[in-house]
């Protein structure tokens, strides 16, 4: 009896695990879709050049979270050679594929001072993959300072979106600085833009 319990038992949670998994993948993708459907750059036509990795959750990590008292703030490069300044909100700790990573979470000065993003928080970041899978320039994360809890952050890099001067010049992206380069490879969320240049 007691044999067929625990068998019970490892089927239930078996069960369980299949059921978040699949939960997991169905949300990753209707973000993806949403993403395609209501880009504001590639339109038409072109939002078939949109491509992702496919959802993964080792890619979601909870991380933990140290708050940085920056009170100076620093002038973040662009790819228009302008400076958007930021203040550097928090440092965050993380493990992906046994390696430990960190990432810098950054507040822009602008946004700060508006009502609809004054919570705003940014994760500009490089990896491995940039160049090859990935756009050379980086990727970003959004997030806000609700989503920090018993100082931890939950991070979906399935949800990193490229930056708009991947896609056409003329936009003033932020440049992932130095400090946010991960070692890794990061294959999760949106890769390389394919339209073929003509």
């Amino acid at each position: 009896m007691k044999r067929i319990l625990i068998a019970l038992l490892t089927l239930g949670n078996v069960a369980i695990a299949q059921n978040n998994s699949h939960a997991f993948i169905d949300t990753i993708k209707a973000f993806q879709t949403n993403y395609i459907n209501t880009h504001e750059v590639v339109k038409g036509e072109d939002r078939k050049y949109l491509q992702f990795f496919a959802p993964d959750e080792t890619y979601k990590v909870l991380a933990s979270f140290e708050k940085l008292n920056d009170v100076q703030g620093f002038g973040m490069p662009t790819s228009t050679k302008m400076m958007q300044q930021y203040f550097k909100y928090g440092r965050i700790t993380f493990k992906i594929n046994d390696r430990i990573c960190h990432l810098f979470v950054y507040q822009s000065k602008d946004l700060m001072n508006t009502k609809d993003y004054a919570n705003y928080l940014f994760i500009p970041f490089t990896d491995a993959t940039n160049g090859v899978e990935t756009y050379e320039g980086g990727k970003y994360i959004d997030l806000t300072t609700q989503d920090i809890k018993n100082n931890t952050l939950e991070v979906d890099f399935n949800k990193a979106y490229n930056p708009y001067c991947c896609y056409v010049a003329g936009y003033s992206c932020p440049i992932p600085p130095k400090e946010n380069a991960l070692e890794v490879s990061i294959l999760a969320g949106e890769k390389k833009y394919t339209k073929p240049v003509h």
